[in-house]
């Protein structure tokens, strides 16, 4: 088994290196006519980098001191997203270099037929002028004396060799050179760029447009979960539901993941959001932080402004058994949350429980569907609160109503969606599976680079509705 792990991870070693080989590649050294400043500098840069990205990781998941983990992780989390783009945008610009090429190609081409034919109509056109007025042509006349007596051209001795005049010298035009090129070597007359120009050129159009469109849809993103989650209203219809509950909303907020990027100040963003909404019962469906109650203590403190009618309930995510669980369990509860640990409560209306993370088997703590709803009352209506989307199979066997989770972040990065995919039943929304209904949120915050693209970070406002009203 250590094998196996051992192989896997220099194969992704491997992998890793490879692409910032290939993009070193393509962005710097085939951008830069030869060795200077930007070469180094972009050589360092993707040397950097990936080495900020490993550090990033391994601090955080290794428990190094906070303030490590807080220096490392803006630009080591930032560069994992923007890697992930810029490999993105450069198979995407190996599409487009044969096109740009191409086109480039055929400019020349025309502009070099053009030229022929413009210097074969220009011959033509002085010949015939100079038989009309009787002269020959590239011959001077002196007025007034006989043609038959002025002296003939001098021709170029016969035994002598006549060397081209050299390149830029006076009367002969100098022609671009190819940067880099040696001083004195004439580039090959094909069109405005000869075949080197071309193929730099090509380099630097693709390798610029590869960088904006990375950078931008990076920046684009941060920007997007910096500013805080949005507010999605959902209206869920349950059978069982009393005409009294009718219209009773429950805040929905999964995978806030405070930790050494989204601290204290997004926590407070997601307390009014959620406050602002003014709901009956707050559900906080797990991966709440990514650290411990001693470094993210503080950071966690807003969370105790959280106000609802019904107060609010908590359940684990497989972070929190990164971070400690029992801890977070603690302090949640000291905030004023309630923790449902393989618990269930009645409310006016429905039964709310709640099972622990699948991650918690690994400490002897995972979900238990029978402690949390093995005596209910099957004639009331029940909304299970359970990280994962995976544990919606034990829910339809217990005759859960709906269970509420988050944990996929809806993929977060483009195309990382089709990753959730394929390890979740749902990545994000309503979904039925038999008489239970799943509704599962893309979180209000991210994990690794604080950045969300094709799946911006949501609290859902769930809105049950009774069907006798």
């Amino acid at each position: 088994m250590v094998i196996v792990f051992v192989l896997v991870g220099v194969a992704a070693l491997a992998v890793l290196g490879g692409f910032h080989w290939y993009a070193w590649r393509r962005l710097v050294r085939d951008t830069t006519a030869g060795p200077g400043t930007a070469r180094r500098v972009g050589a360092a840069l993707f040397v950097a980098g990936p080495l900020l990205m490993f550090a990033a990781v391994v601090s955080e998941r290794a428990g190094a001191p906070f303030w490590l983990q807080r220096t490392l992780g803006w630009p080591g989390f930032l560069w994992m997203a923007l890697a992930l783009y810029l490999l993105l945008a450069l198979l995407a610009g190996e599409l487009v270099r044969p096109l740009l090429r191409l086109a480039l190609d055929h400019r020349a081409a025309t502009r070099r037929t053009a030229g022929t034919e413009a210097v074969a109509d220009s011959g033509t056109g002085s010949g015939a002028e100079a038989v009309a007025h009787g002269t020959t042509v590239g011959v001077h006349r002196t007025p007034g004396v006989p043609a038959s007596t002025e002296p003939a051209p001098k021709e170029p001795s016969a035994d002598k060799h006549t060397e081209p005049a050299a390149l830029g010298e006076p009367g002969q035009p100098e022609e671009p050179r190819e940067s880099g090129e040696p001083l004195g070597t004439a580039a090959p007359v094909d069109g405005p760029l000869a075949a080197p120009s071309r193929r730099l050129f090509v380099s630097r159009v693709v390798g610029g447009a590869v960088a904006a469109a990375a950078v931008g849809t990076v920046g684009y993103g941060t920007y997007g979960v910096l500013r805080g989650p949005a507010v999605k209203r959902v209206t869920v219809p349950l059978a069982k539901l009393p005409r009294s509950a009718h219209g009773y909303r429950i805040a929905v907020v999964s995978d806030i993941h405070l930790g050494p990027v989204l601290g204290r100040g997004f926590a407070q963003k997601v307390v009014d959001t959620i406050n602002a909404t003014q709901p009956d019962l707050i559900a906080v469906v797990g991966d709440l932080v990514d650290g411990s109650v001693k470094n993210l203590g503080p950071a966690a403190a807003p969370l105790a402004g959280l106000r609802a009618r019904h107060g609010a309930y908590f359940v684990t995510g497989n972070h929190e058994y990164f971070s400690g669980a029992a801890q977070w369990v603690r302090e949640v509860r000291e905030l004023g949350i309630h923790p449902l640990e393989n618990a269930r409560t009645e409310l006016a209306g429905f039964d709310l429980a709640g099972v622990n993370d699948v991650q918690g088997e690994s400490e002897g703590h995972g979900p238990d569907f029978d402690r949390a709803l093995g005596d209910r009352d099957t004639a009331r209506a029940c909304v299970l609160l359970a990280h994962q989307p995976v544990q919606i199979h034990d829910a339809v066997r217990h005759g859960v109503d709906l269970q509420l989770s988050g944990h996929t972040h809806g993929g977060q990065l483009w195309p990382g969606n089709l990753v959730a995919a394929a390890a979740n039943p749902t990545v994000a929304g309503l979904e039925r599976y038999g008489d239970t209904q799943l509704y599962v949120s893309r979180g209000a915050g991210a994990w690794g680079p604080p950045t969300r693209v094709g799946a911006p970070s949501d609290i859902t406002v769930v809105e049950l509705a009774s069907r006798e009203a």
